[in-house]
């Protein structure tokens, strides 16, 4: 079995895993997390999105947020935006890296962002030309890639179309997301192997959901097709808004054990992320799903290199 010496994590709690989250947090509360998972070795880390809080209220202060960040020399700090409105506000709050987000569903994407997929790629062309001119790295997301909350099954032959159209777009990488955690292994192998032998399997990243406890098992999947880009959320907080019945993202602390304990390396100390979600817990009121916090409450694991 080949796999890839290094996985690069993309840590997406700050952003993904508390958009869906009941209780309000601050913005020192969300600096502080943020920050404890960028002192943690992530490379990469989404702080928030310039979308309306009247609609994602936890994403309020975002600006705030990106501009207290101390970020380390050579991490990514993308944050999200769905238009060009705001892109200017994310420019404005000194963002140089920024994500976009479509889907491989007309249904669900028209539901998420009242736009059909071309209508979003229009919206793109607006301001993402420009953010590459300024020297913006640039990410693009496509949701429901494995199946979806209206329609059902999804034509890989659709996921491929819509992330070659994010990269010819501008985007330098795209994650492809399985947003209601239906993906099963083969399925992953079939859609990613189908992606790399028409792209760049170094543009391509993995965003899978747990809510059928699969999501470990597809992540195997990625990394035998020689994907070495993972998303996860720190305590595996995460779900959508707008994909009834999506549970949380694949936790941060669960990928890293399974990555260190395979002799995979990824630059990012498990402890300090799990010490992260761990403070953030009281704030959220509940528990974190994370199996490896749970785990730990019940006594040691061992050691795994890094």
């Amino acid at each position: 079995m080949t796999l890839p010496g290094r996985v690069r994590v993309v840590e997406v709690g700050p952003r993904d895993g508390l958009q869906n989250e009941a209780a309000r947090l601050s913005v020192d509360d969300k600096v502080a997390f943020a920050q404890a998972l960028l002192d943690a070795g992530l490379p990469v880390v989404e702080p928030g999105a310039f979308v309306s809080p009247k609609w994602v209220p936890q994403m309020a202060g975002s600006d705030e947020v990106l501009r207290r960040l101390r970020k380390p020399a050579g991490t990514l700090l993308p944050v999200l935006v769905p238009n060009r409105k705001g892109f200017e506000a994310a420019r404005a709050a000194g963002a140089r890296e920024i994500a976009v987000f479509t889907a491989a569903s007309e249904t669900f994407n028209r539901k998420n962002i009242n736009a059909s997929i071309d209508e979003s790629f229009a919206r793109f062309a607006l301001f993402v030309p420009e953010a590459r001119r300024e020297g913006m790295w640039v990410r693009g997301y496509v949701s429901t890639c494995f199946g979806c909350p209206y329609e059902g099954a999804v034509d890989p032959a659709k996921v491929v179309e819509v992330a070659r159209r994010l990269l010819d777009g501008g985007a330098d990488e795209v994650s492809i997301g399985d947003t209601i955690g239906v993906a099963v292994p083969t399925q992953v192998g079939d859609v990613m192997g189908r992606l790399k032998s028409v792209l760049p399997a170094d543009t391509l990243a993995v965003h899978f959901h747990d809510t059928r406890g699969t999501a470990l098992a597809n992540v195997l999947a990625a990394l035998q097709e020689g994907i070495a880009i993972v998303d996860s959320s720190a305590g595996g907080l995460g779900g959508c808004p707008y994909a009834p019945g999506a549970s949380g993202n694949l936790a941060t602390e669960d990928l890293l054990y399974m990555l260190h304990g395979m002799g995979l390396r990824t630059g990012v100390d498990l402890d300090k992320v799990a010490a992260a979600s761990l403070a953030l817990a009281p704030r959220l009121g509940r528990d974190l799903p994370s199996r490896y916090l749970q785990a730990c409450a019940a006594g040691p694991a061992a050691p795994v290199a890094r």
